[in-house]
């Protein structure tokens, strides 16, 4: 197991400190290698050193502007600011050097989402479910982003799989709620939202939903 391997080990143990001075041994050992330096960012950016995890990426593109992991690694520091664009400008730049996974595609969507640029989104949302077709949570953010793109028949189809996959999904079940209410399917409606708060009681959107659905229905009857 080389140093790297090592230190990222120790990363996943939650043996911060441990891995930062083998990181640091990396570095004094191959100056010139960007891996150590984005390694160490990637630990700084763990670890909330948000400045200092900065430092040691543009060092890592300093010494190699073709480092993809080191523009990722500045994609997901932007993304904890809230700094959208440039965010979106790294994660970018990652996959255009060759970063083809899932992660990547997936946060270059999530960036578009939190600017409201929805249908802009679901091409790298997409992208992620192809390149990781296990992870629940990329379909369900895909499925989202078709739902606020008014594409609705697809977005059903969406968190439909996900429910598929994982039937305790509480945001599939009231999303799936949402979109049976927008199609005057009154029942279906308040089963979903009623699925959703029996998995999360506290639910709060599911709780609203069905609060408002009752009402509804009780205004109907009289």
């Amino acid at each position: 197991m080389d140093k790297n391997t090592k230190a990222i080990q120790l990363m996943k143990e939650n043996k911060y400190e441990e891995a930062a001075s083998i990181f640091h041994e990396v570095i004094q050992e191959e100056p010139n290698d960007p891996l150590g330096y984005i390694n160490f960012g990637n630990l700084l950016l763990h670890v909330k050193d948000q400045e200092r995890a900065k430092r040691f990426y543009e060092k890592a593109i300093e010494l190699d502007k073709n480092a993809a992991t080191a523009y990722y690694g500045l994609g997901n520091l932007y993304f904890e600011q809230a700094i959208f664009p440039k965010a979106q400008a790294n994660f970018q730049q990652a996959i255009e050097l060759g970063l083809e996974e899932a992660d990547v595609y997936f946060m270059l969507g999530m960036t578009f989402q939190h600017q409201e640029h929805y249908k802009l989104a679901l091409p790298y949302l997409l992208r992620a479910t192809e390149l990781d077709e296990n992870d629940i949570e990329l379909h369900f953010q895909y499925g989202l982003a078709l739902a606020q793109s008014d594409l609705i028949t697809d977005a059903k189809k969406v968190f439909q799989h996900v429910l598929e996959k994982d039937n305790e999904h509480s945001d599939a079940h009231y999303n799936l709620g949402v979109i049976a209410l927008y199609n005057d399917q009154v029942e279906e409606a308040r089963d979903h939202f009623e699925e959703a708060l029996a998995i999360q009681p506290e639910h709060v959107l599911a709780a609203n939903g069905k609060k408002q659905l009752d009402q509804l229905l009780k205004e109907k009857e009289q």
